[in-house]
């Protein structure tokens, strides 16, 4: 095992997340690829993961590395029309490794404000650009022709910016606790602890298959919201399989049961009940209201600014990609914390996304094609951005085609 000296961060569990990244978020295949991205400061992890996906068999792993401090230098130093480029050759080759069925991980942990004090202006132009850059790539993901995963990495920035009261140490450990707790790794087996989880999840989505509302009507404090579901949409969370035949969990952790709203079919107005981290920037206090399916207003208190320039990405960035139901109760939300993740924070609290929906949440979606995709309600766009509209005040009701009422979630927990 790679050893961490004198580091608050527990060794022996860090060493089960691994485990679990490969095992249970992976589930990879002796003989397939790993393309691996991190956090420099997430080296050490990064050394675990890669142990174990020899262990599991891997043929060969590549980790491409991001540097906070190389990033804002780029913001000091690049001149103005560097923030309207991105590195096509970077994804265009991991697009092709993903064709070639390489599996694909990503280890979250960078400053979740590190672009906080930079330019709204260039952060969108270089987050669009990412987004154009990446679509090759993106799309094998969306799609889930692949085995993919998030998983999370204790950094020293990220813990500072959740416990800015506390010294380096102990703010690395809080938040290595706090990380461990959520994805099953402080359990004695952590593998079987997912299963049991993982079939929690899946008897929660069959029961809301059976249901087959049309639509789901969010009320409570600055909500009044009707989600229309798209046509022959299907409920998921937990474990599934990827086109490639591969069964895989893509977030760890992950409280969720998701599908694919009606991009056509959204009405009324919903407030975010958490801050949204965003690409280093933190959008809070988020109000919109939805015409027809599209946002016609929206407003923050705080970064607005990036919040607009978001929505104005491209004509699918105005609707939803996902809805997803989260009980109030569920760990993350029970430990009182704000991660300032999305990763995170979306298991805190019922949620929706703006932006590309995934074919996976249609019945027999694999066999799609994109205008079939579009025409049962999928949207389309270079985004996908996950917010927190759920709470202990927030009732849920699934709508049927026929007019009546069914309780989903009452005061935030399920009916």
């Amino acid at each position: 095992m790679t050893s961490l000296p004198s580091s608050p961060i527990d060794a022996v569990k860090l060493d089960k997340l691994a485990e679990v990244a490969v095992k249970i978020g992976l589930g990879l295949e002796r003989g397939q690829d790993l393309v691996m991205t991190a956090p420099i400061a997430a080296a050490p992890f990064v050394r675990l993961i890669t142990k174990h996906a020899y262990q599991s068999g891997a043929g060969l792993v590549t980790t491409i590395f991001s540097d906070e401090e190389s990033t804002l230098a780029r913001y000091a130093h690049a001149p103005d029309e560097s923030f309207d480029r991105a590195a096509d050759w970077l994804y265009e080759g991991m697009a092709k490794a993903y064709a070639g069925n390489a599996a694909r991980l990503a280890v979250v942990g960078d400053n979740p404000l590190m672009l906080a004090a930079q330019d709204p202006a260039k952060v969108a132009r270089a987050n669009k650009a990412q987004s154009l850059a990446y679509r090759p790539a993106l799309e094998k993901i969306a799609n889930f022709e692949i085995n993919w995963n998030l998983v999370p990495y204790p950094s020293l920035a990220w813990a500072k910016v959740m416990f800015p009261e506390d010294g380096d140490d102990a703010a690395v450990e809080k938040l290595a606790k706090a990380i461990f707790a959520a994805s099953r790794v402080d359990r004695d087996d952590p593998v079987e602890a997912w299963k049991a989880h993982n079939a929690e999840l899946h008897r929660r989505s069959a029961w809301l298959n059976g249901e087959r509302f049309a639509a789901l009507h969010f009320t409570g404090p600055g909500t009044d919201l009707t989600v229309g579901l798209a046509d022959e949409h299907e409920w998921h969370g937990g474990a599934s399989q990827a086109r490639n035949g591969i069964t895989c969990n893509p977030n760890i952790p992950t409280e969720e049961v998701f599908t694919t709203p009606h991009a056509l079919k959204v009405e009324g107005h919903v407030c975010s009940t958490k801050p949204l981290s965003h690409q280093g920037t933190l959008i809070d206090d988020i109000q919109v209201r939805f015409e027809g399916g599209r946002i016609v207003e929206a407003k923050a208190s705080k970064g607005e600014e990036v919040l607009l320039k978001v929505l104005d990405t491209d004509e699918g960035a105005r609707r939803l990609g996902e809805v997803a139901l989260v009980p109030h109760s569920s760990p993350i939300s029970a430990s009182g914390i704000l991660f300032y993740n999305t990763l995170f924070d979306e298991n805190a609290s019922c949620h929706i996304a703006l932006g590309q929906c995934y074919s996976k949440c249609f019945l027999n979606g694999a066999t799609l094609s994109e205008d079939e995709i579009k025409a049962r309600g999928g949207n389309a766009s270079l985004i996908h951005i996950d917010w927190m509209i759920g709470s202990d005040k927030i009732d849920i009701d699934g709508l049927r085609d026929d007019g009546s009422r069914v309780p989903v979630m009452r005061e935030g927990e399920w009916a």
